[in-house]
């Protein structure tokens, strides 16, 4: 009985002291395929369902020239950081109440910390950082 006590507080402390894994822009392209129906991100990227996405980390939400964007996300005074993107994409209406994105949410950690490594890449003019 002793044992197995020990054996699982060993291996409980072993998934707890478990590294998070990193973000995986490879994976994060994976993760935007679906993302492509509404939104177009890189060099030849234009505003379509939804806004080309190129800079979006770092840049204040409702501001891509062009686009016809809902007064929720105009006003809604956010800037797309890693932390603020991340809860968003879980859950767009939540976060701003009234945006007209349609999309129920992404809800795997590791997928949304993928997804960003992805979309981090690309600067305003949809130029590619080298990985």
């Amino acid at each position: 009985m002793r044992l197995h006590a020990l054996l699982t507080a060993a291996l409980l402390a072993g998934i707890a002291a478990a590294p998070a894994k990193a973000q995986d822009a490879a994976a994060g392209e994976k993760v935007f395929a679906p993302c492509k129906a509404c939104h177009q991100i890189g060099e030849n990227a234009k505003n379509a369902v939804g806004p080309a996405l190129n800079g979006l980390i770092g840049r204040k939400a409702g501001s891509v020239e062009g686009y016809n964007y809902s007064p929720a996300n105009k006003n809604s005074g956010l800037t797309w950081d890693e932390a603020t993107f991340a809860e968003y994409i879980k859950d767009p209406k939540a976060k701003v109440p009234g945006t007209k994105m349609v999309y129920a949410g992404l809800k795997d950690e590791q997928k949304i910390k993928d997804l960003i490594a992805y979309l981090k890449q690309f600067d305003a003019a949809g130029k590619k950082s080298a990985p």
